[in-house]
């Protein structure tokens, strides 16, 4: 018992330079592109930032969920998938717990963070935008 952790510290941070390790690149990108696409829709439609609406409104909670999941589902699947076959390549054994936690890290994370980023921003401009155009033009005193 007392191995499991240094196990998986090691295990972990071997991925970092072991074979397929474009996929640390190529999930966060995946799950960013899924992230500001629902960011944006978020936007328009008047919803708060995700993860702050998914803290504070638990009456909303499950919809969220499943409403993420819809978005980042796929992302998180194949990091699982690759993980596991990164796992029977290198260790020869699958450990199920950090092909979770690699998957957790590469797809649900990226995205928990740029949709509500997304939605702030561009709530924040669409608000800019929406007062310049509702100013009168600057006239100069005469």
């Amino acid at each position: 018992m007392d191995d499991i952790w240094p196990r998986l510290g090691h295990q972990l941070l071997a991925r970092i330079s072991g074979p397929m390790k474009f996929r640390l690149v190529l999930q966060p990108l995946l799950a960013s592109f899924f992230a500001i696409r629902s960011g944006l829709t978020d936007a328009r439609a008047g919803k708060p930032p995700y993860l702050w609406a998914l803290i504070s409104q638990p009456g909303q909670r499950l919809e969220m969920i499943k409403d993420g999941w819809k978005s980042v589902g796929r992302v998180f699947i194949l990091a699982l998938a690759l993980d596991i076959v990164y796992q029977i390549i290198v260790l020869r054994f699958v450990y199920l717990g950090e092909a979770i936690i690699v998957a957790f890290v590469l797809a649900i994370v990226p995205h928990l963070i740029l949709r509500g980023l997304v939605t702030r921003l561009t709530r924040h401009r669409m608000g800019r935008s929406n007062r310049s155009a509702a100013a009168p033009p600057f006239r100069k005193a005469s």
